[in-house]
């Protein structure tokens, strides 16, 4: 039965496999609905034996059942790392959103799919894959680049009559259509398609930042909280010690930022710096040429103890936000809070990072971390502000201990 409720729940659709956290969603959708199931039956006919195996199967099939899905999942990666199992795509549309798309696409090859030519008004938007402007050649170029997926992208060469052209030359079962719509940074379970009139329209749901959805996040924030400080607290005295006996000073460091709604809270971290350091970042800004920007990055800060360094490689020094996150300033997973001159030069689009309560860590620190812009990470946290759900949460836990553990720059 569970077999087949996975099954029919789509967790095995090979458009979801691999990425995101739809799998998993639907994963527990589908597990939950049949122990529900099986235990009203156990419940109504009265089955001591039958509600014992319940109560360990459940947990313990779930978690074997996650588990295997992730290392099935981290192979998956790895092999669409190297081109293998991936969706041949043929990409056509206007030049700049050819290029954009193919960007996207080829920076997170983990979803699957893989550019190997284009089809733009010029010919020429700036690819590594073979492009060209002729669009009633698209079959023969698709065939001749063994390419299985057509994504069309905006252009208004393509009318409905052209795409409906399109669709109809594709090889029946082995060659997809998709469509990449000017409508993007929204999160698949807000975006419903309904048929009307013979028109695919697509609904869009607009952002939940209150009720139950933030009931959800802050039961489990205190959970996760809570049980790390317990666990880590032996960590927690030995850092303490470390910071004391290697530098004069205050342990722990209070970082004025801005929080959810535009109000002031301290981050509390293990001081990594000297005493003093705040008044030399100025300084320092203008001397790397980052001073106006709002994503303040200090390439071989000065300022950093030897211990400080050490504990900022494995961002040990963050650990003490957990006491933020119990205190409700804070959340485990959200855009990372800035300093209050950071804030002041947002712009309109920026201010709604402020939606939601920010995070010890988040989506853009596990998608390239320090190396990206301001731009991309921007786009990022606002794309998490504007689609959160608990699983998605868990995911980037999850992809944050492994980022931290390959000491990819600084949570």
């Amino acid at each position: 039965i569970w077999m087949f409720s996975l099954s029919i729940t789509g967790t095995r659709d090979p458009r979801i496999v691999g990425t995101g956290s739809t799998e998993y969603r639907r994963l527990l959708d589908a597990t939950f609905r049949v122990f529900g199931l099986v235990a009203i039956v156990v419940f109504l006919v009265k089955l001591d034996l039958v509600r014992t195996y319940i109560l360990i199967a459940l947990p313990a099939g779930l978690i074997l059942l996650l588990l295997s899905r992730f290392l099935w999942r981290q192979w998956l990666i790895a092999q669409r790392r190297h081109g293998r199992y991936s969706y041949r795509v043929l990409l056509a549309g206007s030049d700049a959103s050819v290029a954009a798309i193919a960007r996207d696409l080829e920076r997170d090859p983990k979803n699957g799919y893989h550019v190997v030519a284009a089809v733009t008004p010029t010919g020429q938007a700036g690819l590594e894959v073979p492009t060209t402007s002729d669009l009633d050649a698209i079959p023969e170029r698709m065939a001749e680049h063994d390419a299985d997926t057509l994504v069309l992208t905006s252009s208004d060469r393509l009318s409905p009559s052209r795409i409906r052209s399109l669709s109809w030359g594709l090889e029946a079962g082995r060659q997809h259509l998709v469509m990449a719509p000017s409508l993007t940074d929204v999160g698949g379970p807000r975006i419903h398609s309904r048929p009307v009139s013979g028109l695919p329209l697509l609904h869009v749901e607009t952002p939940r930042y209150r009720g139950a959805q933030a009931f959800t996040k802050r039961t489990f924030d205190l959970i996760v909280a809570l049980l790390a400080v317990i666990i880590l607290s032996p960590v927690y005295l030995a850092l303490a010690i470390g910071v004391k006996a290697t530098s004069p000073g205050p342990i722990l460091y209070r970082s004025p930022r801005i929080g959810r709604g535009g109000e002031p809270f301290d981050m509390l971290k293990f001081r990594s710096m000297k005493v003093g350091a705040h008044e030399e970042l100025a300084d320092l800004l203008r001397e790397q040429g980052r001073d106006g920007q709002p994503l303040f990055k200090i390439e071989q800060d000065p300022r950093i103890t030897r211990f400080g360094a050490f504990i900022r490689k494995y961002s040990l020094d963050e650990l003490p936000q957990f006491f933020n996150v119990i205190a409700g300033s804070m959340s485990l997973v959200g855009p990372r809070p800035q300093m209050p001159e950071e804030v002041a030069l947002y712009d309109d689009v920026a201010h709604r990072r402020l939606l939601r309560r920010p995070g010890i860590t988040g989506l853009w620190q596990v998608s390239g971390r320090s190396n990206l812009s301001w731009e991309e990470a921007m786009r990022l946290d606002l794309y998490y502000v504007e689609n959160w759900s608990l699983v998605g949460d868990i995911e980037i836990l999850f992809r944050t201990i492994r980022v931290v553990l390959a000491k990819d720059g600084a949570v």
